[in-house]
């Protein structure tokens, strides 16, 4: 059980950069969020099908098809400045900077891990889809299933930014990864007496193992 869970803790990351993946970057505006969404993870599983093996032994490669494929896609300086939260507006430029990239390198190495050692059997884009209440913002709901047939429930936030839909923030079985994150943050800094190069060399961001496995129904 710890091992599929230790599996789980990266999903999270795994969830929060399904949609980021190579089609996206050539998304129009035209294009709705789950239409997005749906062919992009279509073209990462088509990408890594019988390939897992491979890959596990040569992380290197997935890592760079990761990374390269997060460029320009993912606005990491946006979401750097969400999980700093109150401590952005004090934060020096360098420093912003430093944290953007420190967050996408983390989630990056997470998320190349979690491809390869979570335990899954589909990943699934819902039919059914909440109306856009906003023409800037919207959210795509989608499933994970576990090989023991578990179901993870998966929501994105994306934001329409120069004319691209670009994920902000993910909720992963009710668990909000960017708010948990922050809390993350606000907690180092408090640790460290807000002292921002200590925290951001040592950022390492942690999911307790119960609090994915129990979601939002604690």
């Amino acid at each position: 059980m710890m091992s599929f869970m230790r599996a789980f803790i990266r999903l999270a990351a795994l969830a929060f950069c399904l949609a980021l993946l190579p089609l996206s970057a050539q998304a129009a505006p035209e294009r709705s969020p789950e239409q997005l969404i749906r062919a992009s993870i279509d073209e990462l599983m088509g990408k890594i099908e019988g390939r897992r093996d491979y890959f596990a032994d040569n992380i290197d490669e997935l890592q760079g098809l990761v990374d390269d494929s997060l460029e320009d896609i993912a606005d990491f300086r946006y979401i750097g400045a969400s999980v700093m939260g109150r401590y952005f507006q004090n934060a020096s430029s360098q420093q912003r900077s430093r944290f953007a990239d420190t967050f996408r390198q983390t989630l990056t190495d997470t998320y190349t891990k979690g491809l390869v050692t979570f335990d899954y059997r589909e990943v699934r884009v819902l039919d059914a889809q909440e109306s856009q209440r906003y023409e800037d913002q919207a959210s795509v709901a989608m499933e994970v299933v576990a090989s023991d047939g578990s179901v993870y429930p998966v929501s994105y936030s994306l934001r329409l930014t120069d004319d691209r839909w670009k994920v902000v923030n993910v909720i992963v079985n009710g668990i909000n990864l960017g708010l948990t994150f922050r809390n993350q943050f606000d907690l180092a800094m408090r640790d460290q007496n807000r002292d921002y190069d200590a925290v951001i060399s040592g950022w390492a961001p942690e999911l307790a193992v119960e609090e994915l496995e129990e979601g939002s129904s604690r």
